[in-house]
């Protein structure tokens, strides 16, 4: 096939398989869903190595598909489970696990995915030699667009994994199949061990898929009539009969105990699940339930197997949304509201630490439910929170937010009820609960703009700093070996730079996209595809138009991210819907498309195409890392230093490159 094709299935096959490995490791190895960060990370070094690679080697990258059924093979004959240790940072996770800590698994993991991600970098970089760098780049983005909507689409479909398999054997053997006795020893037998490895997982009694987990749901074997729900590998939920819950765990029938003798009416439940605290809400009286649940595999697996049917009620409606998200959109208002248990055991997609219910416990997010709350309404909320801090910074938000004392009720493990009122008056807090105003102070509130409920305090935990010190030393050791001397890359470090801030500017998307519209998976992949739309039509007005001098173009930059980091997305949150999305998108695009401008004009001029990107994806490496600062500042910051690493880019231009304008196509082919 011709390098157009090969480039846009590359690229395809490139973005579909570093979506597939974040997905299948977290899913496989427990605990990496909170660090598929690390797994982003360890795609972005393979696919830069893969780029420098390509012009240095001419030999088919035949190596990566057996590292990949070796990788997977390997995560199923030795199951890991990460060993977190301390509390300056809780993990909802089983509370009991072994093996080797988290960093020295997550290198691991990262070697093996960057050793992955680099063959379709060759595929992709060798490309890049044989066309025009912009119509290259071009052709790039719209494989990758090709890449992230068919996963979309799967994850929509819930398909299970062997399906990803299948796509990435076809695509695999379609790029580098020639008939000779090496590429069937290379390509043919570990591509159909793979898809046998994963046909074995996906037909397993009892599992099934959502767009966050592998689920596995089965009835207990000691106890009948109790279904046990289990995501990647942890025990998350139990379906059970709702007396019988609340009859062995009494956080589940406190926040009724709390309200006095009135009747619930109303009541909204966030994370309704598998439908256990909607059953409970419904023998209690509630005359209405609203199920908001994210989850539709977790919800439907509750109308499936529940033993009291809670979702065939005709009292209760059911929304799959994230809880935040459907707050900020509904006018209805209730008697009570309860956030039942919505701890997640993933991260969002494209941030490092933003979990999928970080926006739920905020203080704008409980002022929230005040104002969603009837006249002598109340709210409450419980889990397992692991650590006295917790619980406290909890109260403290709450207390807050209603602007009186609210009732605590602990238990032995850690496990705590927080109830509040509209009103003091509205909730009825008993002899063994403990009123706190202010205990959260301590420890700091969480709020939108740093939504770190389960950080101890604003840092970055020694966990972190070790494992990236010595990811990033594996970066410098292997761009030596593979690229060779590092003075290849060394006319392009304002690319290096453009990457870092890049990678920050799309950090920021993601978390104020998913403060606005939801965590939820759908606007997580709007928001990548918007992303490389708005790259694409950079390139696309580099190619066609003049535009305007770099220097022109870095001082729109500026001014952009100025106009951004003035205003907060929760202010947003007060306009209505159309408006919001408008205002979200020209203040998170607008500096991504400028940005781009500059990239494109800068590609097209570049000697070493591979390089040159090579360089550019490394840096977006350094700006994962920097990510890591919003644990201290907050991710509003984030713009102001991905301005600074724009700053930087900027003096780091070629003499003679300022002042000079983009020039058309026709130009740029030319050169």
């Amino acid at each position: 096939m011709g390098p157009r094709t090969r480039l846009v299935l590359s690229s395809a096959l490139m973005l579909f398989l570093e979506l597939a490995l974040i997905r299948w490791t977290a899913s496989n190895v427990v605990h990496l869903g909170y660090f598929s960060n690390f797994v982003l990370l360890g795609s972005f070094l393979g696919i830069g190595l893969g780029f420098l690679r390509a012009g240095r080697s001419t030999r088919a990258p035949l190596y990566f598909p057996i590292l990949l059924a070796v990788l997977v093979g390997f995560v199923f004959a030795f199951p890991v489970n990460v060993q977190r240790e301390g509390s300056d940072l809780i993990f909802f996770t089983a509370l009991y696990t072994d093996g080797p800590p988290a960093w020295v698994a997550l290198p691991i993991v990262f070697i093996c995915v960057a050793a992955i991600l680099a063959g379709p970098g060759e595929m992709v970089g060798r490309c890049f030699l044989e066309l025009p760098r912009l119509e290259a780049y071009r052709l790039d983005l719209v494989g990758s667009l090709i890449g992230i909507v068919g996963f979309t689409v799967l994850s929509f479909l819930r398909a299970p994994s062997v399906a990803w398999g299948v796509i990435v054997a076809i695509l695999i053997i379609a790029l580098l199949f020639k008939p000779k006795p090496v590429h069937v020893a290379a390509l043919v037998v570990p591509m159909v061990a793979l898809v046998g490895m994963l046909t074995a997982e996906s037909i397993t009694e009892n599992i099934s898929w959502s767009p966050y987990y592998k689920i596995l749901a089965a009835e207990h074997e000691q106890f009948p009539g109790v279904f046990t729900v289990t995501v990647n590998g942890v025990p998350h939920q139990a379906a059970m009969d709702a007396e019988r819950k609340a009859a062995s765990e009494a956080q589940y029938d406190l926040p009724y105990q709390r309200i006095g003798d009135r009747k619930p009416g109303s009541v909204l439940i966030v994370g309704a699940g598998t439908g256990t605290d909607v059953a409970l809400a419904l023998s209690r009286g509630a005359t209405k339930v609203h199920a908001v649940e994210i989850d539709p595999r977790l919800q439907e697996i509750g109308k499936e197997i529940h033993p009291n049917k809670p979702y065939d009620d005709p009292r209760v409606e059911v929304s799959i949304d994230d809880g935040r998200a459907f707050l900020s959109r509904t006018d209805d208002k209730y008697d009570l509201v309860i956030f039942a248990l919505p701890d997640s055991l993933t991260l969002v997609a494209g941030a490092s630490s933003l979990r999928l219910e970080s926006y739920l416990f905020t203080t704008e997010a409980l002022e929230s439910v005040r104002d969603h709350l009837n006249p002598g309404g109340a709210f409450a909320m419980y889990n397992y929170y692991r650590e006295p801090w917790l619980i406290d910074r909890l109260a403290g938000t709450a207390a807050a937010a209603f602007d009186h004392p609210v009732c605590v009720d602990t238990g032995r493990s850690n496990d705590a009820v927080i109830t509040a009122g509209l009103t003091e008056a509205d909730q009825h807090c008993g002899s063994a609960a403990n009123a706190r105003i202010s205990a959260g102070a301590t420890s700091g509130l969480a709020s939108d703009d740093h939504p770190f409920l389960y950080l101890f305090k604003r840092s970055i935990p020694s966990f972190y700093l070790v494992t990236l010190l010595g990811i990033l030393l594996m970066s410098l050791v292997s761009v030596r070996a593979v690229g060779g001397p590092v003075k290849r890359m060394r006319p392009y470090g304002d690319l290096f730079f453009l990457g870092a801030a890049f990678l920050l500017l799309e950090t920021r998307a993601v978390t104020g996209f998913a403060l606005l519209f939801g965590t939820t998976w759908v606007v997580n992949a709007l928001v990548f595809a918007g992303v490389l739309i708005v790259v694409l039509l950079a390139v696309i007005a580099t190619e066609r138009w003049r535009t305007p001098p770099l220097k022109v173009v870095y001082a729109m930059l500026a001014a952009s991210l100025l106009l951004a980091a003035a205003i907060p997305p929760d202010l947003l949150l007060e306009l209505n819907v159309p408006l919001r999305l408008l205002a979200a998108v020209s203040l998170a695009f607008a500096p991504i498309f400028l940005a781009n401008l500059v990239f494109a004009k800068r590609f097209a001029e570049t000697h070493d195409g591979p390089a040159a990107f090579g360089a550019n994806l490394l840096g977006a490496m350094l700006g994962g890392a920097l990510e890591y600062v919003s644990l201290i500042t907050g991710y509003q910051a984030l713009l102001l230093l991905a301005g600074v690493l724009y700053g930087v880019s900027f003096l780091l231009l070629p003499r003679g490159s300022r002042a000079q304008a983009a020039e058309p196509r026709v130009a740029v082919t030319a050169s």
